[in-house]
């Protein structure tokens, strides 16, 4: 009984910190999507009653809404896959404050989904920003993305042998263009994405 009592007890302090950080957490990531190209979206957090369990006695909604106009509706059945992965990123950064330890390591694979052009560019400046207070690893196919980086490397798949290898490789300074006019789907000798390539490194 006493067991029973305890675990009551912490659910229900955990239920009442819920509430109370829930709100504070929705008006935070709202803001972080403003800058990820989602100006007009809603996102709530709502709460329900349940049973209690490892995850204490609450069910958690993530609800949003990305144009105006339109209900909300739970993120993990109306998001995009775009819209997924700046949800992602939006909770991320406006959690990275919080976290208990400063120098944990964020990773990030794919979280440009299904998105491109300025939007890629919002998430590229968001990564860089979260990436001055910690680690940040991010596998990303949008060039507009890896240009941020401080760091790149090229992962490559070898199919040629059994089983298939796959190498990561740091790139020198001067070939992260030319991975760059790559990822453009452009050739080597391509002045026309050489030049992008160039801009983007320069705008980052």
């Amino acid at each position: 009984l006493s067991a029973a009592a305890d675990l009551t007890l912490a659910a229900a302090a955990l239920s009442e910190a819920r509430r109370r950080a829930a709100p504070k957490l929705a008006r935070a990531v709202r803001a972080q999507l403003a800058e990820l190209a989602m100006p007009e979206a809603s996102f709530e957090i709502e709460l329900s009653d349940t049973d209690v369990g490892p995850r204490g006695a609450d069910d958690v909604e993530l609800l949003i809404a990305p144009n105006p106009g339109v209900p909300s509706g739970p993120l993990r059945e109306i998001g995009s896959g775009g819209e997924l992965s700046r949800v992602m990123l939006a909770i991320m950064a406006a959690g990275h404050g919080h976290s208990a330890t400063g120098d944990s390591t964020l990773v990030f694979d794919e979280v440009d989904a299904g998105i491109g052009g300025h939007t890629a560019r919002a998430v590229g400046e968001r990564l860089r920003a979260l990436a001055a207070q910690r680690q940040v690893l991010c596998i990303t196919h949008l060039p507009q993305v890896a240009s941020f980086a401080e760091r790149h490397f090229a992962i490559v798949k070898d199919t040629s042998v059994k089983p298939t290898r796959t190498t990561v490789v740091e790139l020198a300074q001067q070939d992260v263009e030319s991975e760059l006019v790559r990822m453009l789907g452009a050739d080597g000798d391509d002045a026309g994405a050489r030049r992008h390539a160039k801009e983007l490194l320069r705008a980052a």
